[in-house]
């Protein structure tokens, strides 16, 4: 079947100067969040070292809290900050660092800030330090001023962080061991949980799991009688995909707290999704305002395609919070989905209402899109219309907006305003040559839906002059010519996106099943066809393509495995025109009727399936 269609460090000198002897305030403010970014500098790094560095930094920030559960002061309490005078000397040294940092001597401004650190004893310069060598991708160099920043203040959570994220990526898990042990023997036991479930978070990171593991259960062992503890066990043991020891595990923290939705949620993440839906069913019987457990479980429920279960646990959530947007989206979203139009329109009205009250610059298009369509489904295009007028461009910061203009001109066609429909494309100012490419395809696609095959072929036609080498105009084109049965154009068309775009599927596809249809060219259209499916398998449309041409060659079991297959991916009418066909010849006529049938509820006005029952005379 043919189917168509840097993050930049913005901290001036002048306030990193000022700032950098206030007690309250840390050199360079938040750059370490700019580690992973290219700032500066013209030095060539490795790619192995600039992974390194960036996956070192990653593990580090990937805690939302500190190794004590709580957000890391600037300098802690315990690290008392050396008494220095800002005299004229140290003044130009930090001036002269950050300038060359600017300019691109990063070597010259890490040197330079060192020093001064080792000197002064000031754990913040040592800070800047690793800021400026994470900063450029120097894992060597960040780890030297990582050392010295937890020399300088033993006490810092983001020093150790950092520590233990190049620990990680040195496959150091011993130290990781110590630092970690060491954390819950001076925590007291209320920030066990958060500790515990840190250090499986970052061992989680290392590259041998089994061993990390260990680890785990090795910090952990003086406090394996504690929930906590399993329920970090459990985390760690789904991490390296051992899911019997995970579901052990979480199941040992329910025997102590029943209410424990991570618990659960853990079960569920390492069960089947028969047994998570078992697993947690169950939990939210006993527990019914476990948000996050039913919030999964109507999850799995949308997964399995069970949309009148899922719309009730998601009914269940609205009414804990009336307001919730992502609540009332989701049951808007599965209204549409069990067709219920006014159910959806009413709950996406909610939400536009809502959102709007508490934002100033919501972002509304979803809704706007999906209560046009309610209303094209409704054949009400004028108030399609609307809601597609509303989507703002937001000053260019709206990536839907250009996509939603092309809506609008089709929307004035199906209205019987072609000529305000074209204008209305012509009116548009595109941007860049994807939306150049997007109106031509649209002014093709409106003249052709609305009768006017020759117009829509010129328009295709100087499109591709415009841009020769462009495969999508020139896939349009070829699939028009098709239509007007202008085959040898077709055909270099679709070999010419071939030479172009050697694993483009549907050109193989779109050449292979023209052939098959014709009944002509039979054994290269099985190698295009073929082609096809290599690039894209289980792609419905292929296989449909690759059944009709086995039919056509008589090989009639292969060509039902792969209709058969090809109806179970998309039971839409076009497929079930051919399925129905070959039942029919096979001598399966109550069969094929079936299919038949279905595709016509389906799609009643199908062409395809129109055609076949008319040639084969057979009414339903």
């Amino acid at each position: 079947m043919k189917t168509f269609s840097a993050t930049v460090f913005t901290s001036s000198i002048v306030s990193a100067l000022v700032s950098a002897f206030r007690p309250a305030i840390l050199l360079g403010g938040a750059a370490l969040l700019s580690a992973c970014a290219g700032l500066g500098g013209g030095h060539t790094l490795q790619s192995e070292d600039a992974h390194h560095a960036r996956d070192a930094a990653q593990a580090a920030l990937s805690a939302e809290k500190d190794l004590n559960g709580q957000s890391s002061p600037i300098i802690d309490s315990r690290d008392k900050l050396p008494s220095i005078a800002l005299t004229d000397e140290l003044f130009y040294k930090i001036l002269t660092a950050e300038i060359a940092y600017q300019r691109g001597s990063w070597q010259a401004a890490y040197v330079t800030l060192m020093s001064t650190a080792q000197k002064t004893g000031d754990p913040r310069l040592a800070k800047r330090s690793a800021e400026i060598a994470l900063s450029v991708k120097q894992p060597g160099e960040a780890l030297s001023a990582i050392r010295l920043w937890r020399e300088l203040a033993p006490h810092s959570n983001e020093a150790t962080q950092y520590y233990l994220g190049f620990m990680v990526m040195n496959n150091n898990l011993a130290e990781i061991q110590k630092v970690f042990s060491e954390k819950l023997t001076e925590a007291e036991p209320k920030q066990y949980g958060v500790i515990m479930l840190q250090a499986q978070r970052l061992l989680s990171r290392a590259r041998d799991k089994n061993a990390a593991f260990d680890v785990l259960e090795e910090i952990l062992t003086p406090y394996k009688t504690l929930p906590e503890a399993h329920l970090a066990l459990a985390q760690g043991a789904y991490s390296k995909g051992d899911n019997p020891r995970a579901v052990k595990e979480a199941q040992q923290v329910l025997t102590v707290q029943s209410d424990s939705q991570l618990a659960i949620l853990t079960i569920a993440q390492a069960s089947s999704q028969p047994e998570a839906l078992k697993a947690l069913n169950a939990f939210i019987s006993k527990n019914p305002k476990a948000r996050d457990v039913r919030l999964a479980y109507a999850s799995i429920l949308i997964d399995q395609k069970q949309f009148d279960k899922a719309t009730t646990e998601f009914e269940h959530l609205l009414k804990e919070k009336p307001e919730d947007l992502s609540t009332l989206y989701t049951l808007g979203v599965l209204a549409m989905e069990r067709n219920k139009w006014q159910e959806a329109e009413d709950y996406f009205t909610r939400h536009l209402k809502i959102s709007t009250e508490k934002s100033e610059e919501p972002d509304t298009t979803p809704v706007l899109l999906n209560l046009s369509r309610i209303a094209f489904e409704r054949k009400d295009y004028p108030t399609a219309q609307d809601w597609l007028a509303k989507v703002e461009s937001q000053d260019g910061r709206n990536p839907s907006w250009f996509n939603v203009q092309m809506r609008r001109a089709h929307l004035y066609a199906k209205m019987g305003k072609l000529v305000e429909g074209l204008q209305f494309l012509k009116n548009l100012k595109p941007t860049n040559e994807s939306e150049q490419l997007q109106i031509i395809q649209t002014e093709a696609q409106i003249l052709r839906d609305n009768g006017q095959p020759e117009q829509a072929l010129q328009v295709l036609q100087d499109g591709n002059k415009a841009h020769p080498d462009n495969t999508d105009l020139l896939y349009d084109y070829a699939m028009l010519l098709e239509s007007q049965s202008q085959y040898a154009e077709m055909e270099t068309a679709l070999r010419r996106i071939i030479t172009l775009a050697p694993n483009s599927q549907h050109a193989y596809n779109a050449l292979g099943y023209s052939f098959a249809d014709r009944n002509i060219q039979l054994e290269e259209a099985l190698a295009l066809i073929t082609k096809a499916d290599q690039l894209a398998p289980d792609d419905p449309f292929i296989l449909d393509s690759l059944g009709w041409v086995k039919f056509r060659m008589k090989q009639f079991e292969e060509a039902e495995k792969a209709l058969r297959h090809a109806y179970e991916l998309r039971p839409d009418a076009d497929i079930a025109a051919h399925y129905g066909e070959l039942l029919w010849t096979m001598g399966h006529k109550d069969a094929a009727r079936k299919i038949w049938r279905e595709g016509r509820t389906k799609d009643p006005g199908n062409s395809s399936l129109k055609s076949t029952l008319e040639r084969l005379n057979i009414k339903l």
